[in-house]
Formats: C-alpha cells, structure tokens, sequence
C-alpha cells in the first residue's frame, strides 16, 4: 500500500505540472482537492452526528494541513525539479523521525543536512528560493500531516477520516485559490481535473490511511523515505529532468537519512478503530 501510494503520488504530481501552464500552481492544487472532496463526499457519505467531537476536529485539522502540503508544493514543483521539491518536503517526515529516535538516531540529522546543501547548492544561486521556501512549509505540513493521519486512522474506521478531511482540504483550498481560477475552467480542465483527483489524492491518501494502521512509524517512515527517489525516477522518465550528480547524491543521503532515523524509531500498538460507523468509542 506504501509503494503503490508513493508511485500514484509522483506519477499525479507529474501530470499536474502539465495543469499548472493552465491554472498555474495554486489552480493545478485546488482542482485536484475540489474533486477529491466531492469524491469522498459521494464515496462515504458520512454522518458526522455519529463521530465524537475529537474525531471530527481532528479530521478537520488533517484537512487544512492537507490543502497546505499540496498548495505549497504545487508552487514548488512549479519551480523546482519534482525530485528536489520531494527531497526538502521529506524533511517534515524525517524531523519527526529524528526527534522520535535515541542516541545515534538523531546524528542522521546531520545526514540530511548535507544532502540538502548538495540538493540546493546555495553556492550556484541556481534553486529558486521561492520554491525552496514553499517545499519547506510542505515538509512541515507534511509532518503534521503523518501525525494526524495516524489519529485520525486509528481513531475513525474505513475511510471515514478521509470523508472528514478532504473535504474540508478542497474548502480551504477553494477559498485561497479557486476564485482566481474559475473563470479559467473548462469541460476538458474539469474532466482532466476529476481523473487527477482519483490519481492523486484519492487513491495514495486512502492507501496511507490504510497503511498507518497496519506498520509502525518506522516501517511506514523507512518505505517513505524512498519517496525522494522515486520522485528523481519519475521526474526523469516522465519530465525529462535531469539532475546533476551532486544532486543526485544529495538525494540519496536524504533517503538515507529516512531510512536511518525511521529504523530507530518505532510505534506502540495502537487501539484498532471501531468499526461500522467510525464512531469513537467514550
């Protein structure tokens, strides 16, 4: 499920960056989330008079670091390479990693660093700082993203926890970006639109969700630090971007650092969801 959400992730945002000469970074971003919410809207159908006020403020927040991790790094994307945008924006996953971990855990810190110093080669002014800063704030949306989607999932059976968040996503989406892209739409956008949101979010979101329930964060973290190259995969094969070898290598010390820290790293068992409804139990 982790791979297969990795791989839909990438092989989305590639296609997306098509959408951005359309709607531009932001529009590319909200169509996604728009349809992405009427999708789990129609999908689920929840009924929030069943979920405990914990449940729903947490499906609420998951929401909003959701519509943030892909408004900020859709404006990355849009001035990066897809597999450097992904190497920073894994720095939330791996801050948490490394702050989870004991003793030598946390030197993979230092690890990280250096990887992205080769990633940005600040020396070389070539890395937008625009799109560096945007895939900042996604990685530390992306952190609290992680975090949230463990409570959620392990609090709100099936996918009812994505029934809450995406649709309050595509709300704060639609309020920071879809006034100034609607009057750009058009059948063809919107269908092209809908087809985007199944691959990304819909389909990688629900199988993280599912994932997070059934490792721990060391085995989900370690398989998600080789996001970063898939996205150096992708971006090759489907952009035609190609990195240099001091980026490259930046790259793989990120992914080394993931894997480092998430290997020292472990969850305790979490209580298993309750099932039905997605009502959490008193």
């Amino acid at each position: 499920m982790a791979v297969a959400s990795m791989l839909c992730v990438q092989l989305g945002l590639a296609v997306s960056v098509g959408l951005i000469d359309d709607l531009g970074a932001s529009g590319a971003a909200w169509i996604r989330l728009f349809w992405a919410g009427i999708l789990l809207l129609v999908l689920v159908r929840p009924r929030l008079s069943l979920y405990s006020r914990e449940a729903l403020w947490s499906g609420a927040a998951l929401g909003v670091v959701t519509a943030g991790v892909t408004l900020l790094f859709m404006a990355a994307v849009a001035r990066l390479p897809l597999g450097t945008a992904s190497a920073l924006e894994f720095l939330g996953p791996l801050t948490i990693a490394v702050w989870r971990s004991r003793g030598v855990g946390r030197s993979w810190a230092a690890v990280a660093a250096v990887g992205v110093l080769l990633l940005t080669q600040p020396w070389t002014g070539a890395a937008d700082p625009v799109g560096v800063a945007c895939a900042l704030g996604a990685a530390v949306c992306w952190a609290a993203y992680i975090l949230l989607t463990q409570r959620v999932g392990d609090a709100v059976s099936g996918l009812g926890g994505l029934a809450i968040s995406m649709p309050v996503a595509a709300l704060v989406a639609t309020l920071v970006a879809g006034p100034g892209v609607v009057g750009q739409l058009t059948p063809q956008l919107l269908l092209y639109g809908l087809g985007l949101a199944i691959l990304l979010p819909v389909v990688p979101f629900a199988l993280e969700l599912l994932a997070l329930r059934r490792l721990t964060t060391g085995a989900f973290g370690t398989l998600m630090a080789l996001e970063p190259a898939f996205a150096l995969v992708i971006g090759f094969l489907v952009l035609s971007q190609v990195p240099n070898g001091i980026a490259v290598v930046g790259i793989l010390l990120v992914v080394a650092a993931g894997i480092g820290a998430e290997r020292t790293g472990a969850r305790a068992d979490a209580p298993a969801p309750v099932e039905g409804a997605g009502l959490v139990s008193a």
